[in-house]
């Protein structure tokens, strides 16, 4: 058996058909500890397809902390270890571009002893042509296309950003987020408009990058108003446990089941008044935030509050990002930021 390594054409490691490619890729310190699909020259050519007409070799995106370039061949030979299919191959590589962005830190998302992960989440025409699944169980499991996508997406920062544990990503505890992280917005459930339209990409199919923690759920079966729903989000994210208690810029990805959204809507609220209300709402006094963190990275204007005054747990209501995600029951999900960094969202291109 041949594997192509993706340094060069010419990087093939030759192993016995016999052997523990697991083992063998270990060794050489590849892979995520799970097992992979050889990825044999044939199969990585049958990949490329995804993005036919482009040159393999040309770099999507050059990423921290090693600084490895990400080449489409690179990008395909990881998609194949995944499981991807062809199919799946562009929207890796937007992926790969989002992450490289400025405005994402990928440098200190994979320093930081946080347990932050990049979510990957899939917008428009390609969640329904690739096998996205942004429905029941949306996070997993059960998903093809999500759950190799975003596993190639982890095995790309593992062997081209170089993100190994103690090496490149220092995070304290590590995370299942880390293993995959990967989801379609549920746009054909939601009352609004799609996300990525939302945050001003006009395309096709998106995909947005936010840097976070795995899910945190929210629960709210009797509520039949939005006021009810978006309390208990709020209870979620006022927390001093989480980075945005002291880093008043960080986001959060709030993603609203269908029912809580269908709740928010039918009451005339739109995907604005989703954010400005949780960020009225989710606040803590200003003596508890000061008392736990001697440093608080905050707005200016929050320098200003008082002991007694309930502060924001972000600086702006835009840092509040609000999707549809999921199917029926209502339970939605809170995913904080670590806080230095901000979400990206662009559109697939090959």
């Amino acid at each position: 058996m041949t594997v192509d390594t993706a340094g060069s054409p010419t990087d093939l490691l030759e192993v016995d058909d016999d052997a523990d490619l697991i083992e063998v890729l270990a060794s050489l310190g590849w892979g995520d500890g799970l097992p992979v699909v050889a990825p044999t020259p044939e199969r990585v050519e049958a990949m490329l397809a995804g993005c036919s007409g482009r040159d393999p070799e040309e770099v999507v995106a050059t990423l921290p902390p090693r600084f490895g370039q990400a080449t489409r061949l690179a990008i395909a030979v990881n998609a194949v270890m995944a499981g991807c299919l062809p199919d799946h191959l562009p929207v890796l590589v937007s992926a790969v571009r989002a992450l490289a962005h400025t405005d994402l830190n990928l440098r200190g998302v994979n320093a930081t002893t946080h347990c932050v992960a990049p979510l990957l989440v899939v917008h428009g025409e390609v969640v329904r042509s690739a096998g996205y699944h942004g429905g029941l169980g949306a996070f997993g499991p059960g998903s093809r296309a999500n759950a190799t996508t975003g596993r190639a997406l982890r095995l790309i920062l593992l062997h081209v950003a170089g993100a190994t544990p103690g090496d490149g990503d220092a995070s304290t505890q590590g995370g299942p987020a880390k293993y995959g992280f990967c989801v379609a917005e549920n746009l054909e459930a939601s009352p609004w408009t799609g996300y990525a339209a939302s945050v001003g990409v006009d395309a096709p199919s998106a995909v947005t990058i936010h840097c976070g923690e795995a899910p945190h759920n929210v629960h709210d079966m009797e509520s039949s108003d939005p006021t009810g729903i978006l309390d208990k989000v709020a209870s979620a994210m006022a927390t001093t446990a989480q980075n945005n208690a002291c880093i008043s810029q960080g986001e959060y990805l709030v993603a609203l089941c269908p029912e809580h959204a269908a709740t928010c809507a039918d009451a005339g609220w739109s995907r604005g008044d989703v954010a400005s209300y949780l960020f009225q709402r989710a606040r803590l006094p200003v003596g508890e935030l000061k008392q736990a963190f001697g440093h608080r990275a905050w707005a200016p204007w929050m320098q200003a509050l008082q002991d007694g005054d309930a502060a924001p747990m972000t600086g702006h209501p835009d840092n509040i990002r609000i999707m549809v995600v999921g199917g029926a029951g209502r339970h939605s999900s809170v995913i904080p930021s670590w806080g230095m960094t901000r979400s990206v969202t662009i559109p697939i291109e090959p």
